[in-house]
């Protein structure tokens, strides 16, 4: 449980990561709701599926047809798991994209390397 002045702290750095020299929020803000959109889905059924195992871990994972499951939370907590969501969403996307950069990558290399060995003969 935590004391008035954690709670306190805690307040202070959301209000203070909301607003001032914020860039990434600023930029976030900004965009398109059709942009926010697309970036909300996962490309790939992959990334999807490790998120929801993500957020499952986070929140617990009894299985709601034998239970019945309720969280309760307050904003701060839920804006912390939103953001660990979030993050992790990044980091799953960008991991995605460098794998499939480094498969074709390797691809054209590979190709590259046939057809240099075609011409040596």
């Amino acid at each position: 449980m935590m004391n008035h002045s954690q709670q306190h702290q805690n307040s202070e750095f959301f209000e203070n990561g909301a607003e001032g020299n914020n860039h990434l929020w600023h930029y976030v803000q900004s965009l398109n709701p059709e942009v926010v959109e697309q970036l909300s889905h996962p490309q790939s059924q992959e990334v999807f599926q490790v998120m929801e195992r993500n957020i499952v871990g986070l929140l617990g994972g009894l299985p709601s047809d034998q239970f019945n499951v309720s969280i309760s939370t307050s904003r701060e907590h839920l804006g912390r798991l939103l953001a660990s969501a979030m993050m992790s969403g990044y980091f799953l996307r960008n991991a995605e994209q460098r794998m499939n950069f480094e498969k074709s990558l390797q691809a054209s290399e590979h190709s590259s390397s046939g057809s240099h060995a075609e011409d040596d003969q």
